[in-house]
């Protein structure tokens, strides 16, 4: 190591390293990990004690002064990724992992214009286009929508009724997103790399449902739904008629078949191969995920 590599790398030890969404499935995992590991750690939240909010740029150089390395998970439905990434760099930045998702690069997996692509389309390339060490993360589905994220409450209720078809994907465990994001950042070798990642076989939801009664002992069962039923159903629910058709939208490339495929960025990045659903789903019912 050189006398400068030495001086930058005690300069960043000493510099607290930004999680922006750190309560959420991956962030808050990539912030316990750093913090045990010793590194100093600041949470963006609205709630900390240098404020952070997406919408209030105001709140952006409080949060970002004196880090050098950065985790950003971006805020769906927005392009506030770019202006925030270039403030970031202003504010001496040098390192960051960006949480993005596969499929981001196929324009046939999801509706021209749709939100949930636009996010991810537009930060990966402010990010490719900076001056940052950056690493991007695309991971597939999580395996934590099953327990802690959007499709909990229909496993607790038994019954998962969702737009998904009857073909697989290649579910990822959040906590193998949260190796490779804290082995990007706080290791050398992974500047500009692009991590698609999966979990090493993929699932049908009926599989994916069978592996978690068998994990919780309750019998949790899969309903496919075409895009209109489910759409119906969550307008009944109370949700607004556009921004249940929009919810279902995302969900479609499930039933298409698109995330089918396996990747390879866990074995790229540490060496290992990605944890099993079943590993996930054993885990989850041992905390309580579905009690």
């Amino acid at each position: 190591m050189t006398e400068t590599q030495t001086a930058k790398t005690a300069r960043t030890s000493e510099n607290p390293i930004l999680v922006v969404g750190g309560t959420g499935v991956t962030g808050r995992r990539v912030a316990a990990r750093l913090t045990a590991a010793g590194h100093p750690v600041r949470v963006a939240s609205r709630s900390a004690a240098r404020p952070f909010d997406w919408h209030a740029p105001d709140t952006w150089p409080a949060a970002l002064a004196g880090v050098r390395r950065l985790y950003l998970v971006p805020l769906e439905g927005t392009r506030l990724t770019g202006p925030f990434l270039q403030r970031a760099a202003e504010a001496g930045v040098e390192r960051v992992v960006l949480l993005s998702g596969r499929g981001v690069d196929n324009p046939d997996y999801l509706p021209a214009g749709h939100p949930g692509g636009i996010v991810h389309v537009t930060g990966e390339e402010a990010l490719r286009a900076s001056d940052l060490e950056w690493t991007v993360i695309r991971p597939s589905w999580f395996s934590q929508n099953f327990s802690e994220g959007f499709l909990s409450d229909g496993v607790r209720s038994g019954d998962l009724r969702i737009p998904g078809g009857d073909a697989a994907a290649a579910f990822v465990d959040a906590e193998d997103i949260a190796d490779v994001a804290v082995a990007a950042l706080t290791e050398d070798g992974h500047q500009g790399a692009t991590y698609e990642l999966s979990g090493p076989a993929a699932l049908t939801l009926a599989e994916a449902m069978a592996e978690i009664s068998e994990a919780s002992g309750t019998k949790v069962g899969y309903t496919p739904l075409t895009l209109d039923a489910f759409t119906a159903e969550l307008v009944a629910d109370g949700w607004d008629a556009e921004d249940a058709r929009e919810f279902g939208l995302a969900l479609t490339p499930l039933a298409r078949g698109l995330d089918a495929h396996l990747s390879d960025g866990v074995r790229r990045a540490l060496g290992r191969e990605p944890r099993s659903f079943a590993a996930f789903a054993a885990d989850a019912a041992a905390a309580g995920a579905w009690a």
